[in-house]
């Protein structure tokens, strides 16, 4: 089978293009070229900006494909010129999508299912709020993304499918949220996180995309024109997950709660807790597992491969531990009131 990767270098990129190579289809990769890669010499590096049509008709040439994997796909401009380029030229087209075109939804409940994303959009949030903002921009433009496909497909036939993710934990998580609270578990300080209940912890492991994309990439009709979300089954609680992690990673958990408002003052949120994130999503994955089979690796299988990762390679300086110091200061402030 010919498959095409738009991205494949970073996060899950990698992981998709090796379970596609050990399904025995040919693989190339189409990106800037921007991120050195490990990628097997078999694979096809071919080089675009893929927001320019232009540019991608010029990479691609006159070639079509039996599967298209879109890995980095963000906003409308991108979608209509992945349209303009790849219509009648791709026999199937799995594009990751997110959680987050929920959580711009109004009137919906966690975990949400397929059919929440029809609800109607929130407004803006307020300007001053840069990080709602921010977040509030990705989950509508994803939806922009969603609706130019759909349109595609009620029009055309584009043979489409969504895959909405949640917090997605891998190997290669450039964002190293869960390699940051490994560090931080692992220097022995407290983790510090805001005194409230917080949001489930409802992620889904990086090999699990890779997983769906093999089920869906089979002759026929499956799933076209239709989204899924992929997600893990277990739902937990911040602490309850901490506690695991802390267990598998055999390491001691303290935590300290401080004033979401004082943590935030500071800046030190998201970099000492990535899951206290107010923009998480939680995810249904019954329609996956009931159309694609889908079997999801347990949460403490994966974490456990995961910290086998981390402890594996060397230590690494990453951006959310660089003030560990002034967070283990504040906690000693906190625990002293």
């Amino acid at each position: 089978m010919k498959t095409l990767i738009i991205g494949g270098t970073r996060n899950l990129g990698p992981s998709i293009v090796r379970a596609l190579l050990a399904a025995g289809h040919q693989v190339a990769v189409l990106n800037r070229g921007m991120n050195p890669d490990d990628l097997p010499p078999s694979v096809e590096r071919l080089r675009a900006d893929r927001s320019s049509a232009a540019q991608m008709r010029s990479a691609l040439g006159a070639r079509d494909f039996d599967l298209v994997v879109d890995t980095t796909i963000y906003n409308a401009a991108e979608a209509l010129a992945t349209l303009e380029v790849l219509s009648g030229r791709c026999g199937r087209y799995i594009f990751l999508s997110s959680g987050q075109v929920y959580l711009v939804r109004v009137g919906v409940h966690r975990p949400f299912k397929e059919e929440d994303y029809a609800g109607e959009l929130m407004h803006r949030p307020p300007e001053h709020q840069k990080s709602d903002v921010s977040n509030w921009l990705y989950g509508v433009e994803k939806c922009e993304v969603e609706n130019c496909m759909a349109v595609a497909w009620a029009t055309g036939k584009f043979p489409y499918t969504s895959l909405r993710l949640p917090m997605v934990n891998s190997e290669r998580d450039h964002y190293d949220r869960l390699y940051g609270y490994f560090l931080r578990l692992h220097d022995g300080g407290p983790l510090l996180i805001p005194d409230e209940l917080g949001l489930p912890v409802r992620h889904v492991y990086g090999e699990d995309v890779a997983q769906a994309i093999l089920r869906l990439a089979v002759p026929g009709d499956l799933g076209k024109g239709q989204a899924y979300n992929i997600g893990q089954d277990e739902t937990l609680s911040l602490e309850v997950f901490l506690h695991l992690l802390a267990k598998i990673a055999s390491c001691s958990l303290k935590v300290t709660k401080v004033y979401r408002g004082k943590l935030e003052e500071l800046a030190l949120l998201p970099g000492c807790s990535p899951f206290s994130d107010p923009w998480m999503s939680s995810l249904d994955n019954s329609l996956s597992k009931r159309e694609l089979g889908m079997v999801y690796t347990p949460q403490e299988t994966y974490l456990k491969n995961l910290i086998a990762h981390f402890e594996a390679a060397p230590r690494r300086e990453i951006a959310g531990y660089a003030r560990r110091a002034e967070e283990i200061e504040l906690a000693q402030v906190a625990e002293a009131e």
